[in-house]
């Protein structure tokens, strides 16, 4: 009776745990991707998206954590399940769709551009003849460069590719490399605190940002796009966004005709 009892305990112990684990929102992040999501000054994770994917969880009566992705492997590690969602300035491409990931609607309009030194003389896309050029892994300006924009990248006398964005700000600012292809957003709050870096007056690409979850998840998506659609309508939407100034005008949600 006792060993009844004792595997009877064991048993709603683990339902307990496997439910309490379905009620657990993993975001998926690029940890150095600011101002969407980076390691504050307190030793968190922090940032427009990792605060609103917050707010949402509360909205949707979630539990929240956070899952430091590698980029370049990111779809990887959500079919492991390791994460819920990517969820971190996440360029929406239609490759994901065509592999039956779950895409929800965008939330960002972005553009590439390119950053280098104020002094380095280069002034457009079209003085990187010859010279070598930093892209993050795993990004739209990867693919982009090896696409759309592959008569440009055929000018560079290399294209360096980095496992982050910080990483290539540091080969730039190292003279490693001549220009970084980056995200404006990006590229905008990491120069804000640079006096020698510059971004072109030139747009690259134009894209959109969503959310990728797996293949069959259709109605998690739509409970954090109906939470998050929640936050737009009371207004913490708009008061997590105003932290975050840089990236207010190009917010779909915010910003919508």
């Amino acid at each position: 009776m006792k060993k009844a009892m004792a595997w009877m305990l064991a048993a709603i112990m683990l339902l307990t745990c496997a439910a309490a684990a379905a009620d657990t929102f993993i975001q998926g992040i690029d940890p150095e991707y600011p101002p969407f999501s980076y390691l504050g000054d307190n030793g968190e994770y922090t940032g427009f998206d990792v605060e609103i994917a917050k707010a949402a969880c509360e909205v949707a009566g979630l539990e929240y954590d956070v899952f430091a992705v590698d980029w370049d492997n990111k779809l990887i590690q959500l079919d492991n399940h390791e994460c819920d969602v990517i969820w971190s300035g996440m360029t929406i491409l239609d490759s994901m769709k065509a592999a039956g990931y779950v895409i929800s609607a965008p939330y960002y309009d972005n553009t590439q551009v390119l950053v280098v030194k104020k002094d380095s003389g280069i002034t457009s896309s079209a003085d990187l003849a010859g010279k070598v050029v930093a892209v993050q892994l795993g990004t739209s300006g990867e693919a982009l460069l090896n696409g759309d924009l592959s008569a440009l990248k055929d000018t560079f006398q290399e294209l360096v590719t980095s496992q982050s964005f910080l990483m290539a700000f540091t080969e730039l600012e190292g003279n490693a490399v001549d220009a970084v292809f980056v995200d404006l957003p990006v590229a905008a709050a990491y120069v804000a605190d640079k006096d020698g870096l510059v971004i072109l007056d030139e747009q690259l690409g134009a894209e959109q940002y969503g959310l990728a979850f797996r293949s069959g998840d259709e109605e998690l998506c739509a409970k954090i796009e109906n939470a998050v659609q929640t936050l737009v309508e009371n207004g913490t939407y708009a008061e997590i966004a105003a932290k975050y100034p840089d990236i207010v005008n190009n917010l779909i949600f915010l910003n919508a005709k």
